[in-house]
């Protein structure tokens, strides 16, 4: 059984090829990160497994691929991607990474939350262009979070938050016990009493568009807005429309809908929004947390 890595950047190419043991199914790296969709079957060709990071799998263009059986994907947000059940329908599995990145991720919304409450992005913007731009901060300490979605990343990021100082509240889909310093709370509730909320859920069916601008409407008027989940989460137009009159004041968005994020987007020409380009799980350590989990995935599908 074989696999091909089909959008290798050089960071994880390298990884690949030096985690990869004598004993391990074939893994063939293919180090041109920039795939079409249509190149696919080419790429794979009679490959059983695809590794995939980055790169859109249309179900007419996996019906071509007539060896794939099986989709690695290398994070939990597949369906961005690709459309799960249709290629369930082919035969085709596919796999999720969870859990590999929590702490860098974490760690990047930890990070967003104080930038945009600094206004950090906005005077250093200010300042490259000539002007001494100073900006009232808000102080975060005694302050509250809310997390929407509770996994191994919302635990994390309770952790740093409480490190700092702050209250924490979360809401979940489903039941879960609260552990120490963070309190479950009906979701109205969590909008309505944070200064903060972080988004932490995974984009599905039910969750697509599930920060809606009714719901928007409901968060602390000046909130901050973090999300490094997924773009398609958040209503984009509601979010926007927010930032301009001022309910939201701040949004710190390491995902989007459209990516790359287009050079003329709007939210590129709002002063209130920290920008980072999906890049929240780029850490060494979550790297090679990745690789080994993508190998481990391969080895168990192979035996």
């Amino acid at each position: 059984m074989r696999a091909v890595f089909v959008d290798a950047n050089s960071t994880l190419g390298d990884l690949a090829e030096h985690l990869h043991k004598p004993a391990d199914p074939s893994v063939t790296v293919n180090r041109q990160p920039d795939v079409k969709p249509a190149d696919l079957p080419t790429v794979l060709g009679d490959a059983e497994i695809a590794w995939v990071d980055h790169t859109y799998l249309p179900t007419d263009v996996a019906k071509q691929c007539k060896g794939l059986k099986h989709v690695v994907f290398l994070g939990t947000g597949a369906r961005s991607y690709m459309n799960v059940e249709e290629l369930a329908g082919l035969g085709i599995e596919v796999h999720l990474i969870k859990g590999y990145g929590d702490t860098a991720v974490a760690e990047c919304a930890f990070a967003l939350m104080w930038a945009s409450a600094k206004g950090f992005a906005c005077m250093d913007r200010g300042m490259r262009a000539g002007n001494w731009l100073r900006m009232d901060g808000v102080q975060l300490t005694g302050k509250t979070v809310g997390l929407v979605g509770y996994g191994g990343i919302a635990a994390e990021m309770a952790r740093l938050c409480l490190g700092a100082g702050m209250k924490v509240l979360a809401w979940n889909r489903s039941k879960k016990d609260a552990p120490d310093g963070v309190t479950f709370v009906e979701l109205d509730q969590l909008l309505k009493l944070s200064h903060v909320v972080s988004v932490h859920l995974l984009l599905n069916d039910e969750t697509r568009g599930f920060l809606s601008a009714e719901r928007i409407a409901k968060m602390r008027p000046g909130a901050i807005l973090v999300n490094t989940a997924r773009g398609a989460v958040v209503d984009e137009a509601a979010m926007i429309a927010a930032l301009k009159s001022g309910q939201i004041g701040h949004a710190g968005l390491d995902v989007f809908d459209i990516e790359p994020l287009p050079k003329d987007h709007p939210l590129t020409k709002l002063d209130n929004v920290t920008l980072s380009a999906h890049s929240a799980f780029r850490t060494p350590e979550a790297s090679e947390n990745l690789i080994e989990a993508a190998l481990n995935h391969t080895r168990r599908i192979a035996q």
